[in-house]
């Protein structure tokens, strides 16, 4: 174990990051799903502009949408059709009738990305504990692109983008690009 508590890489790893540097700044759009929050109160999309800025990228494109399907569905080929490449969808992820975002969204992925939501619920067991069982997180493929729902809360979207997406954004792209 490194001194980070990252486990060392794999040398096949190391090479994949290595070749993921040559990427650049990775054009990316945030997409809020609520029916409550507007441009006004929504701190969730503000904060990942923010870390996806800070980590060197690039936001293109950002949408605040109701929790509609067809809405979710355009919201997301449109940042595509834009030249996204990572679009971070936050909020309509939980339990509720009207929380649709994940149920809408797997459907359109080519290939899922299971250790993404399974990484994301053990993170959030050391913050919020038994409660993280509630987390829908999903990630994968669409188009060439990496598509993230995470849930709406400002402490989901820091834990999702600071801790493990926007470190390994470029490696994650470098991938979904093959």
């Amino acid at each position: 174990m490194s001194h980070d508590h990252q486990p060392d890489a794999s040398a096949s790893t190391r090479e994949h990051r290595h070749e993921a540097e040559g990427i650049g700044a990775v054009p990316c759009a945030v997409i809020v799903i609520s029916d409550s929050r507007t441009e006004r109160t929504d701190r969730s999309g503000r904060t990942a502009a923010a870390l996806i800025q800070a980590g060197g990228h690039e936001v293109i494109h950002e949408a605040l949408i109701r929790n509609e399907a067809d809405d979710i569905r355009a919201a997301v080929g449109v940042a595509i059709d834009v030249g996204c490449r990572f679009v971070f969808c936050t909020g309509g992820t939980g339990l509720g009738d009207r929380d649709i975002t994940v149920d809408t969204v797997t459907p359109m992925l080519e290939k899922v990305l299971d250790g993404y939501g399974e990484w994301f619920r053990r993170a959030s067991w050391d913050q919020i504990g038994a409660a993280s069982i509630l987390s829908r997180a999903v990630a994968g493929k669409y188009r060439r692109a990496l598509v993230v729902c995470s849930p709406g809360s400002t402490a989901a979207v820091e834990l999702a983008l600071g801790d493990l997406l926007v470190p390994e954004l470029r490696h994650l792209i470098r991938e979904v690009s093959r």
